[in-house]
């Protein structure tokens, strides 16, 4: 039995594309790497890309659309925009978190400050998907962005804070005063 036809293209653009999708990921990660020097920072910033499916799936399901390779193609589009997203959000928690507050204040603050720019990104690309949205070649690919940015977006909001929580919590309450160190005690008293 010879596998040609539809499937066997399906099955080499799908292989092709994971691959590129790998190298796609490779490539982000390394400019992250070199951007904020950590190793562990882009893998906060790169967490929130498969939140993306929690939008997708339901998506090509409510539409009755297969996963085809301009979903696949949405999907791959995604990862940068969710990765800009996130950027957004670690880069604004690095700075203020130097000044010495508590981290959930900051946490909190980078959450309010940076939820208008990465919804606004999102509903650009949103809009745009839209128009093609019934388009019989690249339905999938509007699937993609409309459902994957819905999701991603409203989760890398939550989901980055609750990150850092976790790894880099200092456990001084939202609210609280920054700590004063020793040595910053006694150059005030003198």
């Amino acid at each position: 039995m010879l596998w040609d036809g539809e499937w066997e293209i399906t099955w080499v653009t799908f292989r092709d594309m994971g691959a590129a999708f790998g190298v796609a990921i490779l490539g982000i990660y390394v400019l992250v790497v070199a951007q904020f020097r950590s190793f562990r920072l882009p893998l906060v910033i790169l967490t929130p890309i498969p939140l993306t499916l929690v939008g997708i799936v339901p998506g090509h399901i409510v539409f009755h659309a297969p996963f085809t390779a301009t979903s696949m193609i949405g999907f791959i589009a995604l990862a940068g925009i969710i990765v800009r997203n996130s950027i957004l959000l670690v880069d604004f928690i690095r700075h203020a978190k130097g000044e010495g507050r508590a981290l959930r204040d900051v946490l909190l603050e980078a959450g309010a400050i940076r939820f208008k720019p990465i919804l606004l990104t999102a509903l650009a690309a949103m809009i745009g998907a839209a128009v093609i949205l019934f388009d019989p070649i690249f339905q999938g690919l509007a699937i993609s962005l409309l459902f994957g940015l819905a999701s991603s977006t409203l989760l890398t909001v939550l989901v980055i804070p609750a990150i850092y929580v976790v790894l880099r919590d200092d456990g001084r309450p939202a609210g609280s005063a920054p700590a004063v160190s020793e040595a910053q005690r006694l150059k005030a008293a003198a």
